[in-house]
């Protein structure tokens, strides 16, 4: 049996007023590579606010809004989750948590709730995720599998999920 989190994680629509941590949050998850680079602060701050906004503009322009949400634990924002809700999938655009808040079961309880979501509607999870991504660790335990005929080539690997025969949203995990 699962062990419940001892906190209650919370969706709730990204506004406007939300600009400045979803810019800390993307910060974060540039930082190794950033990092690696070394880059001086005074030349990493305005690529990160250039690579921000091309992403937000690029979801923004392909994804429905309604599936953008802020996670919240305790009332404070501690990370964001994108999902585009189709007929015939749904498919994670984004899911991020500040580090501090990574590894701690946040990340599998929303992932096991979408995979709950999908078993409902019969439909799959997909999602892009780099090779190197610690988060591939996460998304390989909770059965997602790579899509036959990706490019082995590519830093990314598309992945999907579905349910198992038979459940509806009972047996995820």
């Amino acid at each position: 049996m699962e062990t419940p989190l001892p906190f209650a994680p919370r969706l709730r629509p990204v506004t406007s007023s939300d600009e400045p941590f979803l810019f800390t949050l993307y910060a974060s998850t540039r930082a190794r590579e950033l990092a690696a680079w070394g880059l001086p602060p005074a030349q990493a701050e305005p690529f990160l606010r250039m690579q921000y906004q091309a992403q937000a503009r690029h979801y923004a322009a392909v994804h429905p809004p309604e599936g953008h949400a802020l996670i919240e634990v305790e009332g404070a924002p501690v990370g964001r989750q994108w999902v585009a809700r189709t007929a015939t999938e749904l498919l994670l655009v984004d899911v991020s948590l500040l580090p501090e808040h990574q590894g701690r079961g946040l990340g599998t309880h929303l992932l096991r709730e979408l995979q709950g979501e999908a078993a409902r509607a019969r439909v799959p999870v997909r999602l892009h995720v780099t090779r190197d991504n610690p988060a591939l660790r996460l998304y390989t335990r909770q059965g997602f599998t790579p899509v036959p005929g990706g490019d082995p080539t590519s830093p990314y690997l598309e992945l999907q999920w579905r349910a198992p025969e038979g459940d509806s949203g009972t047996g995820v995990g």
